[in-house]
């Protein structure tokens, strides 16, 4: 055992190199500009009516999948991906420019997971772009406050805050049959054999140190993918030897072609290495243990009848179909393609995550945790990023802009919940360094 771990402290830094299937990163959509504050005048109208225009919109992240990637190793150096701010608005009632929306590409089978609620947001299957961050709506220009009572509003809207999120991003292969078994088995072999895959070939363990891909072309069926995943050992689900990094992509296959050296020309036992790949397999995920799974016998040519027949009656007594062949001779490989193939065909298709709805984030309520009051002598302190924000867009100096800011505070039910924490009529209530005095009137 001890052997096997020092294999993979060895080749860890070169597996990770060569194959990335799960990185972290932030993304960050783009705010809204602000609305502006702005009066139509010329040489001969010193002061006309507000014309401050509204600003753009900031630029939302989408996720896409790509037929040209097969791995995450473009993320190994950039984590930080930042969608374009929408500008301020400008005055004549010009709208400020919409932020540019960025698109990411991943392989297909990536999930893409929220590190901070472990939520699965999207599940990159298909050729449609996923909206992961929304960008921020821009804030109004005072053109939009102007009403029949107020007809000059100094005030305008600052925009929000576009969404940022820590996402972990986890590849899992897409193929319809995962080949699984112990080190040196000749699942490689076979796989050069039967598809394009061209994966290294060598007579000591761990030779793959990542999961191959090839495609089959049966004679009396659909293509399908097959994939080589590295060698599975006892103790693999809890890290030992280099199959542990891989065992997740069996998740995503139709079929497990769980292949065996009969011959036992390594000098293990068949039996005993059917046995261990079964427990670390169903070990690391028990939902794998419904999949429709085939037994290879491999080296039938170097193998005894004896032994054929005893492995055989063995696995066929677990409820397995069993099937020999020789890799390297190609005795039985192509009646097993086709077997494979009319399987692959009859079976459902894999399940993926579906995100239905789109959560809604509530900027303000009682339970907002970032809303925060506290007393101090006979003060109130007011403290909330929204509120913050809000107050960017008004100016304390004009009643009318005031007035509007506590109609605000009103609606949003801010009013109420200092109410409901003891503030009383007359109270000092300051929020950011502005302070005024609370009346029932709010």
């Amino acid at each position: 055992m001890h052997y096997f771990k020092n294999w993979l402290q060895i080749f860890k830094k070169r597996v990770i190199l060569i194959f990335v299937d799960l990185v972290n990163i932030t993304v960050k959509a783009g705010n809204g500009g602000n609305g502006l504050v702005s009066f139509y005048h010329t040489k001969c109208t010193k002061m006309g009516g507000p014309n401050g225009g509204d600003g753009g919109h900031g630029g939302s992240i989408f996720f896409v999948s790509s037929d040209d990637l097969s791995t995450l190793s473009d993320f190994r150096y950039k984590r930080i991906f930042r969608a374009e701010n929408g500008r301020d608005g400008r005055n004549n009632c010009c709208f400020g420019k919409k932020g540019e929306d960025l698109f990411i590409k991943v392989p297909k089978g990536t999930l893409i997971i929220d590190i901070a609620t472990d939520e699965i947001l999207a599940d990159i299957c298909d050729d449609k772009p996923y909206l992961i961050a929304r960008g921020a709506k821009g804030g109004w220009g005072n053109a939009r406050f102007v009403t029949s009572t107020r007809q000059a509003p100094r005030f305008a809207k600052p925009g929000g805050e576009g969404e940022e999120k820590q996402l972990k991003l986890e590849l899992k292969l897409l193929a319809d049959v995962c080949v699984v078994g112990y080190p040196s088995v000749g699942k490689s072999t076979f796989i050069s054999v039967i598809s394009n895959a061209k994966p290294k070939i060598a007579n000591y363990h761990f030779t793959t140190l990542t999961p191959v891909l090839g495609v089959v072309n049966p004679k009396k069926t659909k293509a399908f993918v097959i994939a080589d995943l590295p060698g599975l050992i006892k103790g693999a689900k809890e890290g030992y030897g280099l199959g542990h990094c891989f065992l997740k992509h069996v998740e995503r296959c139709k079929l497990i072609l769980h292949m065996v050296d009969v011959s036992e020309s390594e000098g293990r036992n068949s039996k005993e290495d059917f046995d261990i790949v079964l427990n670390e397999i169903y070990g690391f995920n028990k939902n794998v243990e419904s999949m429709k799974m085939i037994v290879v016998g491999n080296k039938c040519d170097q193998a005894s009848f004896h032994q054929i027949e005893t492995f055989k009656n063995y696995v066929e007594k677990k409820g397995y179909d069993f099937y020999s062949i020789s890799a390297i001779a190609r005795l039985g490989v192509s009646d097993l393609i086709e077997k494979l193939g009319f399987l692959v065909s009859s079976l459902p298709k894999v399940q993926f995550f579906k995100k239905e709805n789109i959560k809604k984030i509530v900027i303000l309520s009682k339970e907002n945790k970032e809303f925060r009051v506290k007393k101090i002598g006979n003060t109130y302190f007011v403290e909330n990023e929204w509120v913050e924000k809000i107050l960017k867009g008004i100016n304390v100096n004009y009643e009318e802009s005031f007035a509007y800011f506590k109609k605000i505070l009103s609606r949003t039910g801010v009013s109420k919940f200092l109410k409901e924490n003891g503030v009383e009529e007359g109270d000092i209530v300051n929020i950011y360094d502005v302070e005024f005095c609370f009346s029932e009137i709010m």
